[in-house]
């Protein structure tokens, strides 16, 4: 969907959309996590935050269609203007990378503790840009 041309009852439903997509990756990241599937967690955390960043994007007029000018428009327009902290700036690239591990990577495994250790830091962000986002 070419979000240039959205009006802007489309793009209230396509930020809507994001945010619920985020929420559900998250619902979706314990469910895993439960299951012993450490690596698909991770993965599933770093969408829930990648979701909820092009809906702060999109709700911002602001287009990217890739998963790192989404990493570059949410520091240049969010965390270097102190909309967002630097920690959660952190925390997408953090996850970002971590997602590029786990499915990319041979041998990548993750276990319970780092799930553990990411997830809030997931809720954090996903929490701090819907603020942002209303």
């Amino acid at each position: 969907m070419n979000e240039e041309k959205l009006t802007s009852e489309q793009r209230a439903d396509l930020v809507a959309y994001y945010f619920e997509r985020a929420h559900e990756s998250i619902s979706e990241a314990k469910y895993l996590r439960e299951g012993g599937y450490f690596n698909g967690a991770v993965t599933r955390l770093y969408y829930a935050c990648f979701n909820a960043a092009r809906g702060l994007l999109t709700a911002n007029d602001i287009d990217t269609s890739t998963h790192n000018g989404v990493k570059t428009m949410i520091s240049m327009n969010f965390i270097r203007k102190g909309l967002l902290s630097i920690e959660h700036g952190a925390t997408l690239t953090d996850l970002f990378n971590q997602r590029h591990v786990s499915d990319y990577e041979a041998y990548a495994f993750r276990d319970k503790s780092s799930v553990d250790y990411l997830l809030p830091k997931a809720e954090a962000f996903i929490d701090a840009v819907e603020q942002l986002a209303k």
